[in-house]
Order: C-alpha cells, then structure tokens, then sequence
C-alpha cells in the first residue's frame, strides 16, 4: 500500500459524517497537506486570467497549515482570512504564518457554515482546496448556498477538485468523498456564477497529476 493510501485509510477510520470531523488533524493523518501551497493556485494567480482587484478580501475555509492561504496574502495584498474547524490546524499554521512574516492574513477557528459578513464584507476572493470533498454528500448544496452569500458580486471562487478518482467507491467513505468536477457546478448553479475556468492543471504536485481539476467561478 503507498504512504499516500495509508495516510488516507488512516483518515477513513477516524472519520464520521459529521463534515466538522478534526480527528485527522489532531493526529496527523492529512494526506492532503502537501507541506506548501498548491501548484495550481500558484498557476492560475500568476496567470493574470482573471481581473482581481489591486486590494480586497480573501478567504480560505478548511484552511490547513495555511500554505495556499499565506500565498494569497503575500502576492495579492488582499486581507485574507485563513479559517479551519480546528484549533490544532489553527495552532499549525499560526506559527507558519509568523515565521513567514506576513501581516494581512488572520487565522481563526471556526465554522465556514455559520461564517456571517455583511454585504461590505463580502469576499474579492474564496479559495476551496478539499474542503468541499471533506463534506458529506448530503450537505453539498449548503456549501453552495454559503458561497453565494460570501462572495460579492464580480468576485471568484477557485476550486481545485480533488481527488478525482477513476470509479465511484462502492461504499462511500469519507472525506475526501467521491468528487466530480460536475458536483461543483451542481452546487452553485447558473443563476448565481459563470464558469470561467475548466481544466487539468499544467502544474501539479506529484501525486495530483492525473487527478485534479482546476475550476474557476466568477459571481454574477
């Protein structure tokens, strides 16, 4: 079995379907955690495609170590919010984020799903990597509701789906649970986003390749 097969089988037995579950994270068994920020947000900011602000707010639930969230910060100057259902994720990335010396980012715990903004609050910037695969099934469309009321109108959602695996497990265990890229678009809709990114990343981390998406949607 690889380490990456372990790791996960690890976080499949700690689990429950409670999508708040931070038993992978009090003992370590987060196969998702690459140890730095994801290639293709790398790529898709550095890209230019899309017409972010010179400053605004960033968000980032299920924020992690805060790789990806620290990034944000550091090359857009957006104020971003890095948050994460537990205190030891939070802890982590806390001390990465001083050691890095980056001064417009804030870690908070808390729940995505009861994050509350008023309409000048509203977010330049949302940015899901495993966050939406680590909630069960059933609760997917309140992730959809919730980011539709977090992101302002004219802003972006970066969603990197992964994993993407071949065949749809037999008996659904989680997280990540199974994912499509069509399971996003099933969420948000048309009324409320356009797409305006849909590809394979020409960057990945080793164990990506072949397995993630990089979807981008503009809210409207």
């Amino acid at each position: 079995m690889s380490k990456r097969s372990e790791a996960m089988k690890r976080v499949q037995e700690l689990v429950t379907d409670d999508p708040h579950t931070v038993a992978g994270t009090r003992r370590g068994a987060t196969p998702w955690d690459a140890g730095e920020c994801q290639p293709p947000l790398r790529e898709i900011i550095s890209s230019g495609e899309l017409q972010l602000p010179n400053s605004g707010r960033a968000l980032v639930p299920g924020c992690g170590s805060g790789y990806d969230a620290v990034y944000i910060a550091s090359t857009l100057g957006f104020a971003t919010l890095a948050l994460d259902i537990s205190p030891t994720a939070v802890k982590k990335a806390s001390e990465e984020v001083s050691a890095s010396k980056v001064d417009n980012i804030r870690f908070e715990q808390g729940d995505f799903f009861f994050l509350q903004v008023t309409e000048t609050e509203k977010f330049d910037l949302i940015y899901d990597y495993t966050f939406f695969v680590a909630i069960p099934p059933s609760r997917r469309m309140e992730w959809g509701v919730q980011m539709s009321k977090l992101v302002k109108t004219g802003g972006f959602l970066i969603t990197l789906a992964y994993p993407i695996e071949e065949e749809e497990p037999q008996v659904p265990i989680g997280p990540p649970w199974f994912v499509r890229p069509q399971h996003y678009h099933d969420c948000l809709g048309n009324d409320r986003w356009q797409k305006v990114v849909d590809r394979v990343p020409e960057t990945s981390s080793p164990m990506h390749i072949g397995r993630e998406r990089l979807l981008v949607w503009r809210k409207i």
